[in-house]
């Protein structure tokens, strides 16, 4: 078998299911016809969702003042977008598992993941961007290639990070010398075949180089700005132990002001515990 980023997808998919709520759901948000009943009769055929959603939605992380019982509530608080990549977000939660300890410390990979997705969220509102949790979901789902190839390669992956950790490389360029692809190139492979929206595609595939970006440059850069601030704490890592390099125009795009990343950054410490508090426990 030729080692490509695709033929790691296809080996990751006989162990990982695509998110299959997740796309019905897509798909009955693209039919005007479709109502929050219609909805909320797809998340409750699988109890253990619905139950791990109420959870997360009754959670510090959203501070609702009163107890949301239902998961039609639970649509008209924090609307259908929303819920559905909470329910995409805790699929992947829970579908890679098994990767082993000895490679990369799976609770560091997802406290990166998680600060991504606040950074990320709260940088869209800065720069004025409507529809801001696209840009949480994007953040969140960034590294979901280096999970497949941790998953499906564990001696190239710990090849990659021991390089780029005593080579002082990143890891990107690491993996790039161990299999002539990186986790940029495995997560657009895996998002393809998920079927998920093509920002999320862009986002997996340009996040460390957003000016390559084709439709969504703005979703690569934001989220491109996040891993740097996040990996800079560092809040959490993915296996890389450098901070990622800046590309100046995706700064530049979004216009930045560089006195509001220490804010931002306080936000974030004070929201990562409550959303770890809630996902984690159910991963």
């Amino acid at each position: 078998m030729t080692l490509s980023a695709e033929s790691l997808v296809n080996k990751s998919l006989e162990l990982v299911s695509p998110p299959t709520t997740y796309t019905q759901l897509n798909e009955l948000m693209e039919d005007p016809d479709s109502s929050i009943d219609d909805i909320s009769a797809v998340i409750n055929t699988d109890p253990a969702l619905a139950t791990r959603l109420l959870k997360i939605v009754n959670s510090p992380f959203y501070g609702f003042p009163s107890q949301i019982n239902t998961i039609s509530r639970a649509i008209t608080i924090i609307g259908t977008r929303e819920l559905t990549n909470l329910i995409l977000a805790t699929s992947v939660l829970n579908s890679f598992k098994g990767i082993p300890t000895s490679l990369i410390n799976m609770n560091e990979f997802w406290r990166h993941s998680f600060a991504s997705a606040i950074a990320s969220k709260m940088l869209a509102e800065e720069c004025g961007q409507r529809a801001s949790e696209r840009f949480f979901i994007a953040g969140l789902l960034h590294n979901i290639g280096s999970l497949v190839i941790y998953q499906t390669v564990p001696e190239l992956a710990r090849e990659a990070i021991n390089s780029a950790e005593f080579g002082h490389e990143v890891i990107y360029e690491a993996e790039q010398r161990a299999m002539g692809f990186d986790h940029t190139h495995v997560g657009e492979a895996l998002t393809k075949a998920w079927r998920l929206p093509k920002s999320l595609q862009e986002v997996a595939r340009y996040h460390h180089s957003p000016s390559q970006a084709d439709e969504y440059m703005i979703d690569a850069a934001v989220v491109h700005i996040a891993d740097i601030l996040v990996s800079s704490v560092p809040f959490g890592h993915s296996g890389d132990s450098h901070v990622p390099p800046l590309d100046p125009a995706a700064w530049d795009l979004l216009g930045l002001n560089e006195y509001q990343i220490p804010d931002l950054l306080r936000q974030v410490a004070k929201q990562i515990e409550r959303l770890e508090s809630v996902m984690m426990t159910e991963h």
